[in-house]
């Protein structure tokens, strides 16, 4: 079936984009690539590309750049449609892959694949639904002191090498079914940047399947750019706090009962 596919792009170059979307046009299942810029400043030479090229002037945040794109896929009834980051690299043949599972599993709404380092070591995506220790408090303490909770937040006992439900998936290739967005809504626009694949994700798994999909992977060149940056910092602990003023901070039953589901499918 076809597939949509929606990058949000800031101030990078023609040069750093090209190879990512050669890959994806030389996929037979692929429709349309939206390039949605959130620069400051206009680049047209990004639609000799081949893509639909939408220019925000503005930068309005991650959730609500997709968002855009992913109205026209729901407009044009496409029954797939991928969130992808600009620091990915895949193989095409792995869209083929992708498309044939969810077409033989009509009850998954969100997939992610396995997903590693340049490196190439795993980069542990999967996890439970957190808790205010595991996205804001933690990130200030001694990794020795939290490594046995991280390892259970980031389901490390589970090999990562089986597919599994997961409550919580990385928003750097999340492959949506456009029937399940369109029943749960789309990014929640009042998170700018960081906890809006944790959102969505979660809103999915309450009504379908979110799932790891091992059986084919991607690289991610993440920079964790939070952790090293003050500004960025001050986003992330400012979107974490409303994304917590959402669905709650320590009086949470649905992730209580959510994560300890998701527990005991790995047993």
């Amino acid at each position: 079936m076809p597939i949509n596919v929606s990058i949000v792009i800031y101030k990078h170059t023609v040069a750093e984009i090209r190879p990512l979307v050669d890959v994806l046009r030389g996929s037979e299942y692929v429709s349309e690539i939206f390039l949605i810029d959130n620069s400051p400043l206009e680049q047209e030479e990004f639609v000799d590309l081949g893509v639909t090229y939408i220019f925000n002037n503005k930068n309005i945040g991650y959730g609500a750049a997709h968002n855009i794109a992913i109205r026209k896929t729901l407009e044009q009834h496409v029954a797939y449609h991928l969130v992808l980051n600009p620091d990915i690299v895949f193989k095409t043949e792995i869209l083929a892959k992708i498309d044939d599972f969810m077409n033989n599993n009509s009850n998954i709404g969100l997939l992610m694949p396995k997903v590693y380092y340049p490196n190439g070591e795993i980069q542990y995506l999967c996890k439970l639904l957190p808790t205010p220790f595991d996205l804001i408090f933690r990130r200030f303490l001694p990794k020795a002191w939290t490594k046995k909770r991280t390892d259970v937040f980031e389901l490390r006992a589970s090999g990562y090498n089986q597919i599994m439900d997961v409550p919580y998936l990385s928003g750097c290739f999340m492959f949506l079914r456009t029937e399940s967005v369109r029943k749960v809504g789309l990014f929640d626009e009042r998170f700018f940047m960081y906890p809006e694949d944790i959102d969505l994700t979660r809103r999915i798994h309450e009504k379908y399947r979110t799932v790891f999909y091992p059986q084919v992977s991607v690289v991610h060149q993440h920079a964790q750019g939070s952790y090293a940056v003050g500004r960025l910092l001050f986003i992330h602990m400012k979107n974490m706090i409303k994304y917590f003023n959402k669905w709650g901070w320590f009086f949470d039953a649905e992730r209580r009962i959510i994560n300890k589901e998701t527990l005991k499918q790995l047993k």
